[in-house]
């Protein structure tokens, strides 16, 4: 705590503001979380990290630590210094009014879609690419409206649309997910591409053409899934065989983080022995089960069901509807169905570890299906979901 205090004392340092700023930001994602998990075995202990945290960001914080480290009190004049100089570190922003527009507090469909949420970034290629992000949980329709804004407020700050440096991710098609930009402010856009290398953890590419359509579609699915965790800071995971009891932030879990990857390539893995076999129940139920993983990665709250996330999560669905209707030709009694609606008719569907959200929807509804439910042969198999809770 020391040396925090004295580098937050630092006078005229980029690095001070930039751990004062990192250190507001962290405030603010605590206290979120918080409140969506109130009953969270770290909630209690959350309080004394924030008081903390509060402690460092007071003036006397510093006072204290310039006394300690210097022995010397500093003067208003000093203070009005370090405030001057965070001015000009804020006015260094040339995407401010695109943040200062991209607020929940100034737009409802933002709170409604996205929750309560203060933007992190503090340079204008990450604020690009953060709000980019957020705007693919969106529906189609405030998605579109947000991406011609997002580019008009940009222009304004003198930068150009730029698709020349994009980000590319290997899928069975090419498609611009956001544009970059350049001119004043340069900024690396996001596309997915048939000439883009698949994540190395998925499978090594000499043995992708070997594959049938639908595993191929799988392995950049799952190998777009690995690369968003790695990019998105407000992915969770909600897969219930990695923790079963909450939905885990990835970011600030490297733990969780890593044993979802672990768990996402293992299922991909079972999946190809599956087809390889050639049998359609093996086959079926080893995509219900990597359906499940793809679908268990997660924002709190879920992405519409309408928006790219939810367009893309559905390219799963899709496939494992064509591994019911093989099996049924092969005379097998299955049935799956995708649970949604109102909790209260399709709970006795689903297991007994679904997750009860706070934030986002309608009050009693399910917000996201993670694991379809599923009769093969008189077998059931309970389905998953992410539901509003009604208290």
């Amino acid at each position: 705590m020391k040396h925090l205090r004295e580098l937050l004392a630092a006078d005229n340092s980029v690095i001070a503001q930039f751990l004062r700023s990192s250190l507001h930001g962290l405030e603010a994602s605590l206290k979120k979380t918080q409140e969506q998990f109130p009953q969270d075995p770290g909630a209690d202990i959350c309080d004394e990290v924030l008081e903390e945290i509060q402690s460092l960001l007071q003036p006397s914080s510093v006072d204290n630590a310039t006394n300690q480290s210097q022995n010397t009190v500093a003067t208003t004049k000093e203070y009005s210094d370090l405030e001057d100089t965070q001015q000009i570190k804020s006015d260094e922003l040339k995407l401010t009014s695109l943040r200062d527009a991209f607020n929940p507090g100034k737009d409802k469909d933002l709170i409604k879609y996205l929750g309560d949420f203060q933007l992190q970034s503090q340079a204008d290629s990450e604020l690009w690419e953060e709000i980019q992000h957020k705007i693919l949980r969106l529906p189609k329709e405030i998605a579109n409206t947000w991406k011609k804004r997002v580019l008009e407020l940009a222009q304004q700050a003198e930068a150009e649309e730029d698709i020349s440096n994009n980000l590319q991710l290997r899928f069975k098609g090419n498609e611009e997910i956001y544009p970059g930009l350049k001119g004043s402010i340069q900024a690396q856009g996001l596309s997915l591409s048939e000439n883009a290398s698949l994540d190395l953890q998925v499978l090594q590419e000499n043995r992708y053409e070997h594959l049938s359509e639908d595993v191929k579609l799988l392995a950049c699915l799952v190998s777009i899934c690995i690369s968003f965790v790695d990019r998105e800071r407000d992915l969770h995971h909600a897969l219930e065989t990695v923790f079963k009891f909450n939905i885990m932030p990835l970011v600030s879990n490297p733990e969780q983080r890593k044993k979802y990857i672990e768990a996402l390539k293992e299922r991909f893995q079972r999946t190809l022995r599956a087809e390889e076999s050639g049998d359609s129940l093996t086959v079926l139920k080893a995509w219900i089960n990597i359906d499940e993983a793809i679908n268990s990665l997660v924002f709190v709250p879920p992405a519409d069901s309408d928006s790219w996330w939810g367009e893309f999560k559905k390219q799963s669905r899709r496939i494992l509807v064509r591994k019911v209707k093989k099996a049924k030709e092969e005379d097998h009694d299955v049935r799956i169905q995708e649970l949604s609606g109102m909790y209260a008719d399709i709970h006795n569907l689903s297991s007994g570890y679904d997750l009860p959200l706070k934030v986002g929807g309608i009050p009693g509804e399910v917000q996201a299906c993670l694991r379809v439910y599923a009769r093969i042969n008189g077998e059931k198999f309970p389905g998953r979901v992410i539901y509003r809770s009604s208290k």
